[in-house]
């Protein structure tokens, strides 16, 4: 599936791989700046496990950029079925990069937090520390960035961390529905990361390209590279979901009993890191680019997802 976003006649096209996902979403929904057009592709279009079909996709679409955000996100699921989390991640990373190197196109490519191991207590991931992925969607993760950076240098890699918005299977929209359903809710309280709205991300990822298009020579302006971009707002999962059902009461939604845990008292397949903060001041040096507060994203979101489920009881 295809959708194509234009803000002109005669647009700068950005090419997204990735259709259904909670980034490339915010992508298709975003504003482009005037001459530009948002194109997103998904699997039923080109699988990027096609490495012909993904060549071909981006030698036909005259786009000016490409931003990789189609991901194996199953991250629990990765455990069991490996295979397809590299073939996707790491693989599908590799075919997209090539495509771009050999059409002469810039790349920015999603990555995350997962390829860290969290044990750095207190302390904020920088793009030079050690990386060390604990579960298979990490390592998947961390080879697609080495692939991306194995092919050539024009290329920006983004991690970020804790992506919500009102599409897709995230934590927000866990969080009401199961609200919904229980009148208590044991929450994981000793995880730490930074929530980061999709649509921030996406906005992030367009100015990013829009600096990009206009420098006259961006590697020697540093824009190439590794980059961090995640929420301003550091705390724990059951702090989160604090914060969700604050919002949410004020559309009526009803507040479960939040009672924190230990993660050993809510184990699942993948080991998550205990720390995912990550430090985004490389971005905010060279793009001029922060995230706002998370309130105001959150916000946001919450009305969003209140507004359609007011719409769905009408």
């Amino acid at each position: 599936m295809t959708k194509t976003i234009e803000n002109s006649a005669s647009p700068r096209t950005l090419l997204v791989f990735g259709h259904h996902g909670q980034v490339a979403t915010a992508l298709r929904e975003a504003v482009p700046p005037a001459g530009w057009s948002i194109r997103t592709i998904g699997r039923d279009g080109v699988d990027i496990v096609d490495r012909a079909g993904v060549e071909r996709a981006v030698r036909e679409s005259g786009a000016a950029l490409v931003i990789n955000a189609a991901a194996y996100t199953a991250v629990d699921r990765a455990e069991s079925e490996p295979d397809q989390a590299f073939a996707v991640n790491r693989d599908g990373a590799a075919h997209v990069a090539l495509a771009c190197a050999r059409a002469g196109l810039p790349l920015i490519h999603l990555s995350t937090d997962y390829v860290f191991d969290g044990k750095a207590a207190g302390h904020a991931y920088r793009e030079t520390d050690p990386i060390n992925p604990l579960s298979a969607y990490g390592v998947s993760k961390a080879a697609g960035e080495q692939a991306v950076r194995a092919v050539g240098a024009r290329h920006a890699i983004v991690r970020t961390s804790w992506v919500y918005g009102p599409h897709g299977h995230n934590f927000v929209r866990t969080m009401l529905r199961m609200g919904d359903e229980r009148p208590e809710l044991g929450i994981v309280d000793d995880q730490v990361g930074c929530p980061t709205a999709a649509a921030d991300i996406a906005a992030a990822l367009i100015a990013m390209a829009a600096r990009i298009l206009s420098e006259p020579a961006p590697a020697e302006a540093g824009l190439f590279g590794t980059f961090h971009f995640a929420g301003a707002a550091r705390m724990s999962w059951y702090r989160f979901a604090r914060e969700v059902f604050s919002l949410a009461a004020r559309h009526g939604r009803g507040t479960p009993g939040l009672r924190p845990i230990a993660s050993q008292d809510y184990p699942t397949p993948a080991v998550r890191p205990v720390n995912s903060v990550l430090d985004c001041s490389r971005l905010s040096a060279v793009y001029g680019i922060s995230s706002p507060p998370l309130r105001s994203s959150l916000e946001t979101c919450v009305a969003r997802l209140c507004e359609a489920r007011m719409e769905v009881a009408a």
